[in-house]
């Protein structure tokens, strides 16, 4: 190693423009993965603290809680709803928004701007999505609950990402962009199943005022708005029509987020430049509102140094994953046992949506992962092998967050419901086990095998 030289310094024959885009393309994955395994750390204490609390003596404080009215008035018009409404239809679309930029970037600059690195994970999820919802059908055929059929079908990213960070150094890089990439495309999987299966009838008058709210969005893009608050009232008119035109609310989240700018106005050489000339303006000024002219100008260049969609998500990200998840898992995950059913439909609901969860995520992901590898349709990920792809299998078999949202759309309130939770629960819980016990088993010996290669490797290098 030169002298001065250490882990972080790039070796002499690296070429900088390279890794400089490496550097941009992987950070905002890094914070990403990050931020997900300390929320998932979270999620779990709200929702168990949701269980504890509506199985305690305190249980009607709880159902009166998330069912107290909060309402908006504007003099004779009023809206009001429960506080749940507020959580699942109100906060919700910011988590979907911020599922919709990531969904934006992955496209633009990640594992999805590439055929042929998307191939894979696209095909994965797509198992993953549609043999957990056959075996569910399969089980709830003929039975009212056959609407459930979507909920087995989600990831839940944070709790994923945080089996997999358990597992440590077995786990390599490329294995956790594939699941990254995978859970991506699952929610805009489960988004789509949203949006054509779980809205209500379609109503004209609310579609165009939700059209009119996106020719609002990129009308003020067109003209170079910069602000992000200026786009509220667009977005808040997309949210309102899709409420009032029969499509989920939150789904406006999702197509604000997907409308998102990927690209810098400035960039970083922009930045540097007006920087350094606001800098240098600064230090001449003779008095204090010039100085403050130019302060502006230098916030408006840190703004614009990188582009709105990746703003947005490092702003939100953590928002989302600190305050509203937890929030919503506080507010769904309380299931009362003495509610949940376990006889007749019941059973139905409770096998089908933990066996599509355990078995049916796995199977699906690596049967149609290993046909599409087969055909040479797709290949496997440097440093991932079948074992890996197993393994995320079978952690996206956790699915919370999204699936307990679709089975509050799918079922009515009532006794199946709570057992399709308590399902969900139970289900998310066991497939963590199984990924835990598995990774723990089957990724040391080959990173064992790795270590010995890696030495032998380097012996022979000092004997030349």
């Amino acid at each position: 190693m030169a002298h001065g030289a250490d882990e972080n310094t790039p070796p002499p024959w690296s070429w900088g423009p390279a890794r400089a885009a490496a550097r941009g393309v992987m950070a905002p994955v890094e914070r990403f993965l990050a931020i997900q395994t300390s929320s998932s750390m979270l999620l779990l204490l709200a929702a168990a603290a949701a269980l504890v609390w509506a199985n305690s003596p305190w249980k009607a404080g709880y159902t009166a809680l998330w069912e107290t009215p909060i309402g908006l008035s504007f003099g004779s018009l009023a809206f009001e709803r429960s506080l749940g409404w507020w959580i699942n239809d109100g906060l919700m679309v910011i988590f979907f928004f911020v599922v919709g930029l990531e969904i934006r970037r992955e496209i633009h600059a990640g594992e999805l701007s590439d055929m042929r690195r998307a191939a894979l994970p696209l095909t994965a999820a797509l198992g993953g999505m549609l043999v957990p919802a056959l075996i569910y059908a399969g089980l709830n055929r003929g039975r009212p609950t056959l609407d459930g059929w979507g909920i087995p079908m989600a990831t839940d990213i944070a709790f994923a990402v945080g089996v997999l960070a358990l597992l440590g150094k077995r786990v390599p890089p490329a294995l956790r962009i594939l699941l990254l990439a995978l859970a991506v495309i699952d929610d805009l999987g489960a988004i789509l199943v949203i949006a054509f299966f779980y809205s209500s009838g379609i109503e004209l008058v609310g579609m165009l005022v939700m059209a009119g709210g996106v020719l609002g969005v990129l009308g003020m893009q067109g003209v170079g708005v910069r602000l992000p608050w200026a786009y509220v009232l667009p977005t808040l008119a997309v949210w309102g029509g899709a409420y009032a035109g029969g499509i989920h609310p939150t789904l406006a989240g999702v197509i604000v987020g997907l409308l998102t700018p990927v690209r810098a106005w400035f960039g970083s050489d922009g930045f540097v430049a007006r920087a350094t000339q606001h800098v240098h303006t600064y230090r001449a000024a003779t008095d204090n509102h010039a100085r403050m002219v130019q302060l502006d100008r230098l916030g408006l260049a840190s703004l614009e140094a990188v582009a709105p969609v990746e703003r947005l998500q490092h702003r939100l990200h953590g928002w989302v994953a600190f305050g509203i998840m937890p929030l919503f898992a506080l507010a769904n995950a309380g299931v009362t046992l003495g509610s949940a059913e376990f006889a007749g439909d019941g059973t139905s609901v409770l096998s089908g949506v933990v066996l599509g969860l355990v078995l049916g995520k796995p199977i699906g992901i690596v049967c149609l992962s290993w046909l599409a590898v087969r055909l040479g349709v797709a290949a496997l990920p440097q440093g991932v092998s079948w074992k890996g792809v197993m393994i995320v299998g079978l952690v996206a078999g956790i699915g919370f967050t999204m699936s307990i949202f679709i089975a509050g759309l799918a079922l009515p309130p009532g006794p199946m419901l709570e057992t399709a939770k308590l399902a969900i629960l139970g289900g998310s819980c066991l497939a963590a086990v199984v990924a835990l016990a598995t990774g723990w088993w089957t990724l040391r010996p080959a990173l064992a095998a790795g270590a010995a290669r890696t030495a032998s490797e380097a012996e022979g290098s000092t004997a030349k």
